[in-house]
């Protein structure tokens, strides 16, 4: 026996998931389990959602998302890097492959000295015998 059509939609309503916040969730590289988390979803409906809104999975679309965030923070970065010598230095040697150069002379020996104290435990005395 069929049922008669009530008007009404079988299942959950869907979450409805806002796109620019999304987005600008990827571009602080926010976890899918983050992103579902805000949304208060699971992981599944995320990908749902990619597959349906931008159709891929949620690492490609990830991997498009978040070059924003990182393009932004490589822009803090350099102009931080105008006021802050560290960070100059971190981004001469990260995106310039510059190096520290430090000179060992091997010419000097290196001396080791280790001494070792005896202890006998047996009388309560400490031995000053030097290994």
């Amino acid at each position: 026996m069929a049922r008669k059509p009530t008007g009404r939609p079988n299942g959950r309503p869907r979450i409805e998931i806002n796109s620019e916040q999304f987005k600008k969730l990827c571009e602080l590289h926010c976890t899918k389990e983050e992103i579902a988390g805000f949304f208060s979803c699971t992981e599944e409906t995320i990908d749902n959602y990619c597959k349906r809104e931008h159709g891929e999975s949620f690492l490609g679309v990830f991997k498009k998302l978040s070059a924003g965030g990182k393009m932004s923070l490589r822009r803090y970065q350099f102009e931080l890097a105008k006021h802050n010598a560290s960070m100059a230095i971190f981004l001469g040697k990260n995106l310039l492959g510059q190096t520290d150069n430090t000179e060992i002379n091997q010419s000097e020996g290196l001396k080791i000295v280790v001494e070792k104290k005896v202890i006998d435990l047996t009388d309560g005395k400490n031995g000053s015998d030097t290994l």
